[in-house]
Formats: structure tokens, C-alpha cells, sequence
């Protein structure tokens, strides 16, 4: 399905039915990666999954910010009439999560924010350099997005008034101390660093990602 949002054509799959739950993926990626998150959300939820600006099959764009991004998640939000939908955002779109929920308080019901990072510096070594190197070789958009955003503070994060949940593998390739203090900057949010996991491995094509946040769901 497609819906205008900010001037731009914007892809998202809808299953089930209950609550809104929306679903927002990572770099490079689309929908897709959370194939078996939908089929787990949609016995209890209307799912929406998105593909951000700029990948899957949504418009593409010469160049991307996360703000612009949020803004098409809170633009999505209000055009389909959703009523404090949950959301769940891995990585990119993790950030953008934390940029929404920042910007327009009151808009989701709970937030779960899943490998996330507040700086690039959060990027571990040497997966940046890599980065920093195909992007020479080979500029990017999506390269240049990370490479470049987000700037997210601590104070800002302080002024988070919805239920979070932020979410990190024990292997992430995030810096563990950017996680944890998202965790500790946003007022009575959960942290829950997932042994054995990498970055992606309990959110792409993984029927670990629902587990992960049915405590704090149903809560």
C-alpha cells in the first residue's frame, strides 16, 4: 500500500488487527526485515511497517536526514488517523523513533527503541571506518546519513514522556555506553542488552525481536 506523506510516495505493509503498531526499519533495509516481528504483532495488533524515504519501495531522494524522516513517521501517524499507536524502530530507525518522540510528545503510546545510536561516534570501530571508506569510493546517501547524523543530546532525550523500551545485542555494533545512557537520559525507560546478539541478529528475519518486548508490551 502507498501513502502521500510530506510530498513523497511512501510504501507500508498492513496486517492484523487491534492497536496500531508501527514498524520502522534500519540503513539499506526495508519492511521486510521484520517478517517474522509481523506475523507475532499482527495476532495482536494492526501493524503498519514502513519503508522509509529513500528505500524499498518508497520515493527515493537525493539525500536524507533522519529529521525529515521523523517527520514522515508523525505525518503517517496523523493522516491514518492513529490513536497513540505503538512503535518499534531498529537502528535508523530507532532514531528516528527517539526524533519523534522528542519532537511530538504526546503522538505514540510506547516506544522500543532497538540499536540506536545518539552520535556517529557511536558507531564502533572499525565498522565506521568502513563505512568511511566505501563512502569515499562510492558515495552514499545512506552511507552519509550515518556517517554524518544523528546529534541527539541528553537533555533532549530527558524530555521523552512516552514508555520506552531501548533494546542493544550484547555484540551490537553500537557502543554499549551510547545505549545505556539513551536508556538513563529518558525518565523510567527499560533497558534490555540481549546476550549473544549482534546489531541485527534478533531483529532481521528473527523471531526473537517479539519476545524481547512482550514483558514491557503488556505492561
Amino acid at each position: 500500500m502507498y501513502a502521500k506523506v510530506n510530498g513523497l510516495k511512501l510504501y507500508y505493509h498492513k496486517q492484523g488487527s487491534g492497536r496500531p503498531f508501527l514498524l520502522v526499519h534500519g540503513n539499506g533495509e526495508d519492511h521486510t526485515i521484520f517478517d517474522r516481528a509481523i506475523q507475532d504483532l499482527s495476532r495482536y495488533y494492526t501493524v503498519y511497517a514502513l519503508d522509509s524515504r529513500g528505500h524499498g519501495k518508497s520515493a527515493p531522494v537525493p539525500t536524507l536526514t533522519y529529521r525529515e524522516m521523523a517527520e514522515d513517521v508523525a505525518e503517517f501517524i496523523r493522516q491514518q488517523g492513529l490513536e497513540k499507536p505503538y512503535f518499534c524502530g531498529f537502528s535508523d530507525g530507532g532514531i528516528v523513533g527517539l526524533l519523534v518522540a522528542i519532537r511530538w510528545p504526546d503522538l505514540l503510546g510506547k516506544l522500543v527503541v532497538a540499536g540506536a545510536n545518539m552520535t556517529p561516534s557511536g558507531i564502533k570501530e572499525p565498522w565506521r571506518g568502513l563505512m568511511l571508506l566505501q563512502n569515499r569510493i562510492s558515495p552514499d546517501p545512506k552511507l552519509d546519513l550515518m556517517l554524518t547524523q544523528p546529534h541527539l543530546a541528553g537533555w533532549q532525550l530527558t524530555g521523552i514522556k512516552v514508555p520506552t523500551l531501548v533494546l542493544a545485542g550484547e555484540k551490537d555494533l553500537i557502543v554499549e555506553e551510547q545505549t545505556r545512557r539513551i536508556a538513563r537520559s529518558i525518565p523510567g525507560a527499560k533497558l534490555l542488552i540481549l546476550p549473544g546478539e549482534t546489531h541485527s541478529s534478533y531483529v532481521v528475519h528473527s523471531d526473537k525481536l517479539y519476545p524481547a518486548m512482550w514483558a514491557f508490551l503488556r505492561s
